[in-house]
């Protein structure tokens, strides 16, 4: 039964993404080919994931989120029942999870997310928009920060603030890192 309800999960996930990316699209007049030259995902890609064909990793919807110009909580509050906005995880990056624990707000300007990272695993993420920052928290393990060509370790009850701005990326230094990112963007409309 557990799997039935990872799958719908799943699949709400999905049709958010889906919704969300084509709405963005028609908002401004976006082709699959303008998208893909905005973001960085190949045009085939974009198309499989607004038909539900193909689910992307994290690091693929940021680089569409980023590109865009949307905030990355945006791509999955749509369509998802809200118990489960909490809970939600991508099965693609089994060494990285990423819970939503506040939506982007327009008033307010950020969103929050819980991220663990295991097994050691290395994440980039290409330079959000002007102005953005990550305020880190980290919960549990040690935490590398990349910014600029600098890596920086944080400890756990630590914190960091990273200019998202730029290109940058963690590390899970300890075999299990958990920690919070509140991601602060300029007051602009997403």
């Amino acid at each position: 039964m557990k799997d039935n309800k990872d799958a719908k999960r799943v699949d709400g996930i999905s049709m958010s993404i889906a919704t969300r990316l084509k709405q963005v699209r028609s908002e401004h007049n976006l082709s699959l080919d303008k998208a893909a030259a905005l973001t960085g995902v190949s045009k085939a890609m974009l198309g499989q994931i607004e038909r539900q064909e193909s689910s992307p990793t994290i690091a693929t919807l940021w680089k569409i989120a980023t590109g865009l110009k949307v905030s990355f909580s945006s791509f999955l509050t749509n369509n998802v029942p809200s118990e489960s906005i909490i809970q939600q995880g991508f099965i693609h990056d089994p060494n990285m999870q990423v819970s939503t624990l506040f939506p982007y707000s327009s008033d307010k300007g950020f969103e929050v997310f819980e991220i663990t990272l295991s097994q050691f695993h290395e994440q980039h993420s290409s330079a959000h928009q002007t102005g953005v920052t990550e305020h880190l928290h980290v919960l549990e393990g040690k935490l590398g920060v990349l910014e600029g060509n600098q890596w920086i370790q944080i400890e756990v009850g630590k914190q960091f603030v990273l200019a998202a701005d730029q290109a940058h990326g963690y590390k899970d230094m300890s075999g299990k890192t958990r920690f919070i990112s509140i991601i602060h963007y300029p007051m602009v409309s997403l």
